[in-house]
């Protein structure tokens, strides 16, 4: 036995299932010189081609990969190809569970489900899919019943786990023939036969590339074109000698090596024992080298098959291989070119760290530090939030647990009384036994009777079951008829409500031509503006009520929140166009209830714990729900005062407002019934809501005195009451907007902050809308006397209320920013509106009213945060300064102005009047 080297168990070997093979493969005394067994009796082995769902972006779809199964960590590996060296990922089968896709579009998908991940799969038959579920389901059976502890030999572990992985596995098929008989194995789908087929072809060799495991592909790829080179010359060796020659060493090894049958499964690894990898080197150098590098490129050729394939067959072989080769050759290409594009991306990155190492200045490094300080703080936050998340999963899966072990006594007991009834029955069977057993002369008449009796009762058991079939059938055609019917109930309310909001649309298009018509009509004669008039009459009194009808939303007076919904403008065209702007708003309604409105109620309706996040801030912005706005604004409110508030603060402000009397008291009296003249809860004499505003404003007088009260405080308090309805919550909502959101000194005396948002919305405004800006110039229009009161009371005078309630859902969350969104998005929704007016009287006219006429939300959203895009925090910050510093420079410098001409009028004396004038003094003594 000198001149056999000592074999070494190949990876295939070592990973080889126990469940898949009945005997373990064990190398005897008796094999000469290391030989492979037949490929018959070689254990199967767990592994194929499937197609694996998985992607992003235009690279997302199925992917072809080759899984392979390694029993030792129960993992199911995949790559690329059969013949790469390192598996791109691997599944976690010891916790996963499968799901057969039975409903699935295309034939033999299935799933695998695992605590982190669900992996969507598809075999090319559903033969295959049976197969790969099945055997995957007896791996993770054998993992969780295998012993702890393996021994050190294999023959070792056949002597004494054998009997018990045999008694194990045939327990597990008697239980699996319950309910689905064993699947046959796939011929050419699974096992080492699917590594000698082809790769399944692919729409497009790049979309079969993993970019998530770029340094995988590298390195297969490389292992690949070493591998390709070497198959070559062997190919070449193969062609020239053992084809040609039908000599016995063209069919075996010389020197009694063994090509062992690798598993791509396990890396391949250098050898640590350099005694251990003494006897391979020692082996002469020939042309019998040449095959055992193939077999290490291509791992699933055994000598059994190599020794059983004819001339013809190698050649069809080697012409597959070539195709193949081609095809990964036109992948690799594709892969060098996306490998470029991510070496240009490395080296701006490297150009922009240079650019900061060569900063002049520190305060540029500072800041960069600082931006990074702030990100470390947002994961931090992000990692609580997880953390919160995983702590109230923990709790669930704890109830549920509790749940189980509840469910699992009430089987036991069902059990128990199961068990109970049958003895009965056993009971009962055996009596009656005994009593069919007695002298017939006795009980002849008894057993007539008992027999008539049983009959009738069988007689009636199988009535009992027809009518319970026929019971059953008949709750399954109502349940469909009824499930059929709520369908066919939703579409038609659905194509009604498009119905009226077309209908809605066309009666707008229809007051707009009548407004057109007046415009046009009003210096003619006849009877033609008399008809005209009557129409618009017509028009603004009929109002539509089918909506009543069919469930849907009518047209009221009030909105949800008291205000007016068409408003009442004293002159006739302004009511024509509110009509039109109730009846645009309400279409805009009904076509987003059910595309838009359902589904977010449904996700609000499932957010049931509030936390920053991405998530949250995207549904802030498309607005909340009126039954979860006062919830998710007392949250958005905590989160800014909770460092403020404390227990009976509220209440201490009330009783120092009943002791003495604050001096701002009158002018928040006079205020209260300018409030929301357009709003029932505000004018109703009746409304509690008067008494609560001033019990509101008359508490921030005290919590901050150096305010006091400034006007436009109650239209925010009053806001804030309309939606959370209790008056200390709308008094902390007042305090967060004023001490937290805005900037200070934005209600001070000289509304220094305010102003200078003023210079710095029309900054944003010559940036994002240059052509606006251009035409406002040219007419010296002046913006800040319109946007002035949207930034001082947040839109509250300006926009419907529908769209001024998202804007203040977003501006509790994200801060004053979504004020400046807004304010451009509103320039930018009517911008050729104001483009077409060339008079600046007109353009001042059509400023006043003109947020009013916007109707769609979801648009002006859009544009607020994707058309001004983008819009950092830092470049607001910075004008803000700028503008600032400015601002206080000019009143500083007007201070100053004013105070030396005091000193001259002072030193000079009081100025004599002119001629002709009376003096004050003069004139006193008349009467």
């Amino acid at each position: 036995m000198e001149d056999a080297p000592e074999r070494t168990p190949s990876s295939s070997e070592s990973t080889q299932p126990p469940g898949l093979a009945r005997e373990p493969e064990v190398a005897s005394p008796g094999d000469s010189e290391g030989c492979a067994r037949p490929l018959d009796t070689v254990p199967k082995k767990l592994c194929g081609y499937l197609s694996k769902f998985g992607g992003k972006g235009p690279i997302k779809g199925w992917k072809c990969r080759w899984f392979f199964y390694d029993e030792r960590k129960c993992h199911l590996y995949y790559s690329r190809t059969a013949q790469d060296a390192n598996p791109l990922d691997s599944i976690d089968l010891s916790s996963a569970v499968f799901d057969c896709k039975a409903d699935a579009e295309e034939e033999g998908t299935f799933e695998i489900k695992t605590p982190s991940r669900v992996i969507t799969l598809k075999a090319a038959t559903k033969q295959a899919m049976l197969y790969w579920l099945q055997q995957l389901q007896m791996k993770r059976w054998e993992f969780h019943n295998s012993p702890p502890a393996l021994p050190a030999t294999p023959a070792a572990a056949l002597a004494e786990n054998g009997p018990t992985l045999h008694l194990k596995l045939e327990q597990e098929e008697a239980e699996l023939e319950e309910f689905l008989c064993p699947v046959k194995t796939p011929t050419g789908l699974v096992g080492a036969a699917a590594a000698l087929q082809p790769v399944p072809a692919m729409p497009s060799a790049l979309q079969n590339i993993s970019l998530k495991h770029l340094g995988t592909e590298i390195q297969n790829t490389m292992h690949n074109i070493r591998g390709n080179k070497q198959a070559q010359v062997a190919q070449a060796t193969q062609v020239a000698g053992p084809l040609v020659e039908d000599s016995p060493q063209g069919g075996e090894p010389e020197s009694g090596e063994q090509p062992s049958i690798s598993d791509p499964s396990i890396p391949e690894k250098e050898p640590e024992d350099p005694a251990k990898s003494a006897p391979r080197s020692s082996v002469p150098s020939g042309p019998t080298q040449k095959p055992k590098r193939q077999s290490n490129t291509f791992p699933f050729f055994s000598d059994g098959l190599a020794r059983s394939r004819t001339a013809q067959e190698k050649v069809v072989a080697l012409e597959q291989q070539v195709l193949m080769l081609t095809k990964e050759l036109k992948s690799q290409k594709e892969l060098v070119i996306i490998l470029h594009k991510a070496l240009e991306a490395a080296q701006q990155e490297k150009r922009a760290s240079s650019a900061y190492l060569a900063a002049a200045e520190d305060r540029d490094r500072l800041e960069l530090v600082r931006h990074k300080v702030r990100q470390i703080a947002e994961l931090n936050q992000r990692v609580e939030a997880l953390e919160q998340g995983r702590e109230r999963l923990a709790h669930e899966a704890g109830l549920r647990e509790q749940q189980v072990q509840a469910l699992q006594q009430h089987v036991q007991l069902l059990m128990d009384k199961n068990q109970a009834k049958q003895q009965v029955i056993c009971k009962l069977t055996q009596k009656l036994t005994e009593d069919l057993a007695q002298p017939a002369d006795a009980t002849n008449g008894d057993f007539l009777s008992q027999q008539e009796r049983m009959e009738h009762l069988k007689d009636d058991m199988e009535a009992y079951r027809t009518q319970n079939r026929f019971l059953n059938s008949e709750i399954h055609q109502v349940t469909k008829i009824w499930r059929k019917v709520a369908e066919k109930e939703k579409a038609l309310l659905t194509k009604c409500a498009y119905l009226q909001a077309r209908n809605c649309q066309v009666e707008s298009k229809y007051l707009a031509g009548l407004r057109r018509l007046q415009e046009a009509a009003g210096a003619e004669a006849g009877d033609f503006p008399e008809l005209l008039q009557q129409l618009i009459q017509e028009a603004l009194q009929w109002e539509a009520g089918e909506a009543d009808s069919v469930g849907l939303s009518p047209v009221s007076e009030y909105d949800d929140y008291g205000f007016l919904t068409v408003p009442d403008y004293e002159m006739e065209d302004l009511k024509l166009l509110a009509k039109i702007q109730a009846l645009e708003v309400r279409s805009h309604h009904l076509l987003a209830l059910e595309a838009v409105e359902r589904p977010l109620r449904d996700r609000w309706a499932t957010l049931t714990e509030l936390a920053p996040s991405a998530e949250l801030k995207q549904l802030l912005r498309a607005g909340v729900p009126r039954e979860h706005r006062p919830r998710v604004w007392r949250w958005l409110v905590h989160r800014r005062v909770r460092h403020l508030q404390a227990p009976g603060c509220y209440q201490e402000l009330l009783a120092r407002g009943r002791a003495c009397e604050h001096p701002a008291a009158r002018q928040i009296e006079l205020d209260l019934n300018r409030t929301f003249p357009t709003n029932k809860h505000f004018t109703c004499p009746t409304s509690n809501f008067p008494d609560k505003l001033r019990r509101v404003l008359l508490a921030f007088s005290w919590q901050n005195p150096t305010i006091g009260y400034c006007q436009g405080l109650n239209r925010l308090a009053a806001i804030a009451l309309l939606v959370l309805e209790d008056e200390e919550s709308a008094f902390w909502c007042l305090v967060a907007i004023v001490e937290t959101i805005l900037p200070a000194e934005y209600y001070s005396k000289t509304l220094t902050a305010s102003q200078a948002d003023q210079r710095v919305l029309q900054d944003l405004l010559s940036e994002k809308l240059p052509r606006l800006t251009a035409h406002l110039g040219q007419h010296r229009v002046d913006l800040s006397l319109i946007t002035f009161n949207w930034f001082l009371v947040v839109f509250a005078d300006s926009l419907i209320s529908d769209i001024l309630l998202r804007v203040w859902d977003a501006f509790l969350y994200e801060g004053t920013k979504v004020v400046f969104r807004y304010a451009l998005a509103i320039f930018k929704y009517n911008e050729e509106a104001i483009l077409q007016l060339q008079d600046s009287l007109e353009i001042y006219q059509y400023l006043r009213f003109f947020t009013k006429t916007i109707c769609d939300s979801r648009k002006l959203m859009s544009i607020a945060f994707n058309d001004m895009n983008p819009f950092p925090m830092k470049q607001l910050r910075q004008l803000r300064a700028a503008h600032r510093e400015r601002l206080e420079a000019e009143l500083s410098k007007l201070e100053l102005l004013k105070v030396e001409y005091l000193q001259r009028r002072a030193s000079r004396g009081r100025a004599p009047p002119p001629e002709g004038c009376v003096s004050e003094d003069e004139g006193e003594g008349d009467s």
